[in-house]
This record gives C-alpha cells, sequence and structure tokens, in this order.
C-alpha cells in the first residue's frame, strides 16, 4: 500500500510539474549511486523505474520535487508581488523621467528637423522643390474640378425629398446617409483624379526643371504622404461629423444641439484631423530622411500638441456637449442633468490620463501598444458619446409603443416605458464602447502581463463589466415588461390618480386585478433573483470559489427558518392569501376592525390607508379574518326623512323615474348594476317618517352614484312640492293661556331648553355617523 501511494505521489508530480524532463540524478539507499530518469519518460519507463526502487528511494524523490514545486510557487509569488510594486512604482516615476528625458532632448528637435530638411532638398534639389508644388497644386485643383463636376451631378439625387420641417427618422438618415455617401465618393474622386492627373502633369513637367528619374521618385514618395495625411484624413474626418452634426441642416441633425455648436464641431474636427495627419506625416518623413524621432523625443511634443488641442475643443465647447447629452427630452431626470454637466470635466479629465497611461506605456517600452494612437481614437470614440446617447433617445421616441388607456396612470407607464428603453440603449452603446475601446487597444491583455500589470486581473475586469452590464440588461427587461403588464392591469381596472378620492372614499374602491396584485411582488423577487444570480457570476469571475457562498447562504437560511419562525409564518400566510384571492390592491377590507384600502403588499405584511390617512400595517399571520367591502358588486341604501302626511306611494314612484333617469345615461348606466328605488318606509322618529331608497354598483363608484341620487332627489321633491322633515323644539308650559303673556323670564327660560334639546339631538346624530 506504501509503495502504491508512492507511486501514485510520483506520477502526479512528475507527469503535473516535469512532463519532459532530462536526466536527473535521484539518491540511493546508499548515497554513493544514483538512478536516472529516462528520456522520454513514458509510463511504462516509470512503473519499470520505480520497480527499482525501494520505499524510502521512492519517498526521496517525491519530496524533493515536491520541494522543488513549491520552491517554484514561491519564487512565481514573489515576481508577482515584485511585479506589482514594480508597475506601481513605475506608474509615478516613468511618466516624470519621460517628461524630464523629453526637456532634456527638446533642443535636439530643430537640429533633427534641419538635417531631415537638408536631405529634402538634397534629394530633390531646388527646382526639385519647386516643382513638388507646382505639381501637388495642379493636382489638387485638378482633383477639386472633377470632385465639382460629381457634386452637380449628384446634388438633384441627395436633395430629393429633403425639404425643410419636421422630418421623420426614415427620411432623415435617408438624406444623411445619401449626402454622407456622397461627400467620401466625393473624396475618393478627388484623390483617383489629382492621383491620375498629378503623375501626368509632373511627366510632362519634369523636362522643364530638369527632373531626373530618381528625384521624380522621391517626388512621388513626398507627395503621397501630403495626399493621404494632409488632404484626405482632414475630410474624412469634415465628413463624418458632417453626418452626425448636419451645420446647415438642422432639420436632420441627429444631436440636439444649436447651430453655431454644430458648425464649431465641423471645422474643428477638420482642424483636428490635420493636425493629427500632420504629426503622422512629419514623423513618417524624417524617417524617410533618416531621421528618428525617438533620438529628440518628436513624438513626445507631437502626442502633447494633439491631446492639448482635444482638451481646448472639449473645455470650450462643454457647454455645447453638455447640451448634446441631456438632448432635448422632456422626460430627463435629475440625474440626466447632473451626468450631462459633469461628463464633459470627466472627458477633460481623460485627457491627462490618456497621456499618463501612453507615457506608462513608454516607460516600459511598449511601441507597439501605443503605435496606432489609441488613446487619441479612444478619447474621440468616448468624444462622440453624448451624440451616440442623443441618437439613442432618438430612436426610442420612435421605436417606443404608443401610450394605451387615458389617465395619470397611463401617462406614467408610458414614461417609464420610454426611460427604461433608453436604459436599454445605453447599456447595449456602453457595451459597444467598451469592446471598441478594446479592440483600439487591441486588449490582448498578455501584452500588459510583461509590464506586470496583470493580464488575468485585467482580463477578469473586463469579464465583470460585461457580466454587469449583461445582467443590468435582464434587469431592465424583466422592469419592463412586468411595469408594462401592471399599468396595463390598472388601467383596465380604472384607476386613475386624479380622482379626488384616492383610497375609495370610506367606504372603498373597486380593486385591481388579481395578476395588478402579483406583478408587484414578482417584480421585487425577479429583481433580487437577478441581483444574485449575477453577482455570484461575477465573484466566479473573479476568481472567488462561490460553492462555500452558497453552502453558507443555506446555513444562514436554516438558521433564520429556526429563529424566525414568526417571519416564516407571516410568508406562508401571505401566500395562501393571495392564492386565495383574498384581497387586491386598491381593494376595501377589514381585518379585526381596521378598516382601509389595500396600498401596498409585501412578502410579510399588507399595508391599509384608512379613508382618513393613517396607514395601517398588518402582518399576514396576524390576519384571522378579512372582510372584502370591493369585490364584484357593492349595495348603498340611503335615508330621507319627509313629514309624516308625505304619501310613501308618491316617493316611490319618484324614486323609480330617477332610477330610470339614470340609467339612460350612459355615463351613470355603466356603473350601476340595479337603478336606484325605493324600499318603502323604513322607520319613524320624532320629526317625521324615514324612507330608505338603494342602488347596486360597481366598487368605487358608489360615492359619484349617490352624489347623484341625492342631487336628483332634492331637485325632483321640490318639483313635487314635497318637503324634507325638519327637526322642532316644541316646549309647553302649564298655565299659560297664550305667547302674548310670556314674560321676558319665560322667554329666557323657554330658548335654554330648546337649546339644550337641540343639543342633545345633534349629539345624538353624530353618535349614529359612522367612524
Amino acid at each position: 500500500m506504501t509503495r502504491f501511494i508512492a507511486i501514485l505521489g510520483l506520477l502526479l508530480t512528475v507527469f503535473a510539474a516535469l512532463p519532459g524532463a532530462a536526466q536527473i540524478a535521484l539518491p540511493t539507499s546508499g548515497g554513493d549511486t544514483a538512478t536516472a530518469i529516462e528520456d522520454p519518460l513514458t509510463p511504462e519507463a516509470v512503473r519499470e523505474m520505480v520497480s527499482r526502487l525501494s520505499d524510502a528511494e521512492v519517498r526521496d524523490m517525491l519530496l524533493s520535487r515536491l520541494d522543488a514545486v513549491a520552491a517554484e510557487v514561491a519564487a512565481e509569488t514573489a515576481d508577482e508581488k515584485r511585479g506589482l510594486l514594480d508597475f506601481a512604482r513605475q506608474a509615478v516615476v516613468g511618466p516624470l523621467e519621460s517628461v524630464v528625458d523629453a526637456l532634456r532632448r527638446a533642443p535636439l528637435i530643430w537640429s533633427d528637423q534641419a538635417k531631415s530638411f537638408s536631405v529634402f532638398v538634397e534629394r530633390l534639389g531646388w527646382d526639385g522643390v519647386a516643382f513638388l508644388f507646382i505639381v501637388l497644386a495642379l493636382a489638387v485643383f485638378a482633383g477639386l474640378a472633377v470632385e465639382l463636376v460629381f457634386r452637380r451631378v449628384v446634388r438633384n439625387w441627395v436633395e430629393r425629398d429633403s425639404g425643410a420641417g419636421e422630418r421623420s427618422l426614415r427620411q432623415t438618415l435617408l438624406f444623411l446617409g445619401k449626402r454622407f455617401a456622397t461627400d467620401i465618393l466625393a473624396v475618393i474622386v478627388f484623390y483617383q483624379a489629382a492621383n491620375f492627373i498629378g503623375p501626368l502633369i509632373g511627366w510632362n513637367l519634369s523636362p522643364l526643371f530638369g527632373i531626373e528619374e530618381g528625384r521624380g521618385q522621391f517626388v512621388g514618395a513626398y507627395i503621397a504622404g501630403i495626399w493621404w495625411w494632409l488632404i484626405v484624413i482632414p475630410r474624412l474626418g469634415g465628413a463624418v461629423t458632417r453626418f452626425v452634426m448636419a451645420p446647415s441642416r438642422p432639420e436632420h441633425r441627429l444631436v440636439h444641439a444649436d447651430d453655431e455648436t454644430a458648425r464649431l464641431m465641423v471645422r474643428r474636427m477638420v482642424l483636428f484631423s490635420l493636425l493629427f495627419g500632420f504629426t503622422i506625416w512629419i514623423v513618417r518623413v524624417n524617417e524617410f530622411n533618416g531621421v528618428a524621432a525617438g533620438d529628440s523625443r518628436l513624438g513626445f511634443w507631437l502626442n502633447i500638441a494633439v491631446l492639448a488641442f482635444l482638451g481646448w475643443w472639449i473645455w470650450t465647447q462643454r457647454t455645447g456637449i453638455a447640451t448634446m447629452m441631456l438632448g432635448d427630452d422632456p422626460d430627463a431626470t435629475a440625474l440626466d442633468e447632473r451626468a450631462a454637466r459633469v461628463y464633459p470635466m470627466l472627458l477633460f479629465s481623460l485627457v491627462f490620463i490618456m497621456w499618463w497611461v501612453v507615457e506608462i506605456l513608454a516607460s516600459y517600452q511598449m511601441w507597439d501598444v501605443i503605435t496606432g494612437w489609441p488613446h487619441i481614437l479612444t478619447i474621440l470614440l468616448l468624444s462622440f458619446a453624448p451624440a451616440m446617447d442623443t441618437m439613442v433617445r432618438g430612436l426610442v421616441r420612435h421605436l417606443v409603443p404608443p401610450m394605451t388607456g387615458e389617465g395619470v396612470l397611463a401617462e406614467r407607464a408610458y414614461t417609464s416605458t420610454k426611460r427604461s428603453y433608453v436604459r436599454i440603449g445605453r447599456v447595449l452603446v456602453f457595451v459597444v464602447v467598451m469592446f471598441s475601446v478594446g479592440r483600439i487597444w487591441g486588449i490582448e491583455f498578455a501584452n500588459l502581463a510583461e509590464a506586470g500589470v496583470g493580464a488575468q486581473f485585467a482580463g477578469r475586469f473586463i469579464e465583470i463589466l460585461v457580466v454587469i452590464a449583461i445582467g443590468y440588461l435582464v434587469w431592465e427587461l424583466v422592469s419592463l415588461w412586468i411595469n408594462r403588464k401592471l399599468a396595463a392591469e390598472q388601467t383596465a381596472a380604472g384607476f386613475d390618480l386624479n380622482e379626488d378620492e384616492p383610497g375609495g372614499g370610506e367606504g372603498g374602491g373597486a380593486g385591481g386585478s388579481r395578476l395588478s396584485t402579483v406583478l408587484p411582488l414578482l417584480l421585487g423577487v425577479m429583481k433580487a433573483a437577478i441581483a444574485v444570480i449575477f453577482g455570484l457570476i461575477a465573484l466566479g469571475n473573479v476568481g472567488i470559489d462561490i460553492t462555500p457562498l452558497l453552502a453558507g447562504a443555506g446555513i444562514v437560511g436554516l438558521a433564520v427558518g429556526f429563529g424566525a419562525q414568526k417571519l416564516v409564518a407571516d410568508v406562508v400566510s401571505g401566500i395562501f392569501f393571495l392564492v386565495d384571492d383574498a384581497f387586491r390592491t386598491g381593494e376595501y377590507v377589514e381585518v379585526e376592525g381596521t378598516v382601509g384600502t389595500v396600498e401596498k403588499i409585501s412578502i410579510r405584511s399588507m399595508q391599509l390607508r384608512h379613508h382618513k390617512g393613517p396607514v395601517h400595517t398588518i402582518p399576514y399571520g396576524e390576519i384571522p379574518k378579512i372582510t372584502n367591502y370591493s369585490r364584484d358588486w357593492v349595495i348603498m341604501k340611503l335615508k330621507f326623512t319627509v313629514p309624516f302626511d308625505t304619501d310613501p306611494n308618491k316617493v316611490k314612484k319618484l324614486f323609480k323615474a330617477i332610477g330610470k333617469e339614470m340609467m339612460e345615461v350612459p355615463e351613470f348606466a355603466q356603473d350601476l348594476l340595479q337603478p336606484f328605488k325605493s324600499q318603502g318606509v323604513f322607520d319613524f322618529d320624532d320629526v317625521g317618517m324615514i324612507i330608505r331608497g338603494k342602488f347596486m354598483a360597481k366598487p368605487g363608484k358608489q360615492f359619484t352614484l349617490r352624489k347623484e341620487i341625492y342631487n336628483r332627489v332634492k331637485k325632483t321633491f321640490e318639483a313635487n312640492g314635497i318637503d324634507f322633515a325638519r327637526r322642532e323644539v316644541r316646549v309647553a308650559i302649564p298655565g299659560l293661556d297664550g305667547p302674548e303673556k310670556l314674560t321676558e323670564d319665560d322667554k329666557a327660560a323657554i330658548a335654554a331648553a330648546a337649546t339644550q334639546a337641540a343639543q342633545e339631538q345633534a349629539a345624538e346624530g353624530e353618535a349614529e355617523k359612522p367612524k
């Protein structure tokens, strides 16, 4: 058994750590001889070798190999720590040393440029220099002439159906797309025409300047760089910005910006492209002339010039950028306004951050990473983020479904839906921008590992961002669907937050549907599940083993189950109440003497809003019985006191006529389930007869109907000579033959008695009113 364990350990360590090991001396029991590991090392060779060894030799071999592996792990850990510390030091010292070195070499710029120019003149001669500029000017003129002809040919096609005024998204994109295609094709036509006519002219003019064949090749090499970097690139930059900003056609502008901002954006993009192209051109010309840019650190100063121009552009246009980012959305939130104000400052800070990153990479001699100017492209991409955000909101205005229903709830649902669409679009833009930045930088993070940055950390960080973005996207989609469904259910149920009695009055209102009651709970559960699931996925990508977390959550849940039995009882009771459909949000219920409208439900309790304002929170486990006053239908009974000599049959006919009239009014007929009618004489009191009427209505509508019935009964009684009985106080004074014999003391006593009787009757009436 000991030999088997030794063999197993040897196989695991040897094959895992050193599959291609060469000859290694192994100590024997006597210490004088050595056993060599064969090469190649096969399973058969291992078994044959181990069979010749004793247990002690196998144990020594295993221990030595384990010690070697442990030493290698410790060395790798130490190297990683040293790498991280070195990176932290280099992130501070590297850029500072780069600045000092650039300042020290700055005087070499002029001498290097003079050397480059002398080589340029030596290759071409002064006649050749003049010949170059003449050919260049003629080629540009010829190219522009051909381009002008091309633009006139396609002008009618571009301007077709592009009138001013409000334009649809399709019309706008069609016009801008045609104009953008025309601008790109115009650049291509100009480039091809100039490159065809320029050499043709130069070939015919070269004898006049005595240009030899070798010098002619140099002329073409210099002109080629000028064509591309100083003419084509600025024009392409202007075409892209013109497509987005539409400086002369505000009705087709894709972003929210004034005309002055749009024109400045286009002009400055052209200037930036010219500066950027000149930077690349001058470096390449110097290299072509045998002058390396690294000797004088010319690239350092050119990079600062480009970044300084970007910083100046962002700073001077910060108001326009904020306006573009905020857009003209009337439903913009306070967070949108803050983000619009802060974003230009973040862009301005990004200019310095990008410079710092480039200098750190340069200090590690990672020229392959920064050769393609990724920091400039990153700033430009993020500078267009406000335009992309504006375009997202523009697309949402055309893609969001129309508002369903009317009223405050429908408007609120429409606004919420539009914001969800905007947030989803922003998440998609964020993902696209993040991957685009990764492609710009060529994030193969293994390149950064050599500099001690840590490829695993960088890669996992990107993965975490992707997981968070996907999780948020799922969160928004689920919230969007549930909120739209909830709003549709509430709108269909006739909820309106503009009603005078949002709580349904003192008898409650109509409740929502069963689905509208369950959906808020479902939304909360789904959000919690999404947060937990994607949170665990993110932790797993960090490298944290989530198995102990799941086990710990199970143990905590078990402990909570035992320690919070009351909570569990509340939750279980609430589930059964919802299954039984005992109440819904908006319904008026009574729980052990506590009455109110169901305003909100949670996992463990419900909130009742009393019609006078107080909110009662009642755990489900404490509800023995629920009385629901808002389910299906409501009967309301009204009392009217008339004098004793009133004919009850006449009152009955009048009530019936009122009920018939109201059933003929569509506004009331849709809420009345049974018409208003008389129930005859209900009681007698000291004033007169009490006649009662009743009607059946939909829950929540009875109060409006009651008010209308009171008004109609009053008018009908007045038209038919029926008065409402009034309370009277009669005072009998023994021995008094007539009122004309009353003294002042008698009158005062009578007034006091009448006042006392009236107060007692008023107190009795208040006691009878519902609380």
